[in-house]
């Protein structure tokens, strides 16, 4: 299997081909775990270079991740059968009273694309809303986004929830949004503030990493 080519077919977002390779790949007898990390992940973490220097803007990441996410509904269900078990489970959401998603969205792909179990609330989404989903699928991540000033606030109230039930030291959060900073972030007592969807893989990854 041409895993260079797998990786160019995902970084230019032709996400029918990236299926057709996964599937042949399967039908090969190539191990998904491979197809995985030499493939997809391989593409999306030189996706992510690119972001870095400018190379390439969001629309371009945003088809890369969903040619990406072609592929994970042909491989999943076979990672799942043979027990290659996710590196981590997050819960994302944009948070209550704003409705944007694109870049939640974006995270969202991208995380999934590095290995990470993700259960996505969607937008305008309660305090309780992430605590009870936190809890139902023993998450180890919360992500919360928000791209307004006046939603922002709500990013304590949502770790306020998880510390009225006892439960904030169990969870790591990351969070982000345009006027998201790392100084909000320590404000509000969050574990991690990304800047955008590359460094939040960078960041989940080793907080996921610890917290093993």
């Amino acid at each position: 299997m041409d895993f260079n080519q797998l990786s160019l077919y995902v970084q230019k977002g032709n996400g029918g081909k990236v299926k057709e390779m996964v599937s042949e790949g399967l039908a090969q007898k190539v191990s998904p775990t491979e197809i995985l990390n030499e493939g997809l992940i391989a593409a999306m973490t030189a996706i992510g270079e690119k972001f870095k220097n400018n190379e390439i803007y969001v629309p371009e990441m945003l088809m890369a991740a969903k040619a990406m996410n072609a592929g994970m509904q042909v491989l999943e269900p076979v990672l799942t059968a043979t027990g290659v078990k996710p590196i981590g489970k997050a819960v994302i959401g944009t948070v209550k009273g704003d409705l944007h998603d694109i870049g939640k969205n974006l995270v969202r792909m991208m995380l999934k694309g590095a290995g990470i179990e993700m259960y996505d609330l969607g937008i305008d989404v309660p305090a309780q809303a992430f605590l009870a989903k936190a809890k139902e699928v023993g998450a180890d991540m919360i992500c919360l986004s928000a791209l307004l000033t006046t939603t922002m606030p709500y990013m304590d109230s949502v770790i306020k929830e998880f510390e009225k039930a006892g439960v904030r030291g169990q969870f790591v959060f990351m969070i982000g949004g345009a006027p998201v900073t790392e100084a909000y972030a320590k404000s509000i007592h969050a574990d991690c503030y990304a800047e955008d969807a590359v460094v939040a893989v960078d960041v989940a990854k080793k907080y996921l990493a610890k917290k093993q």
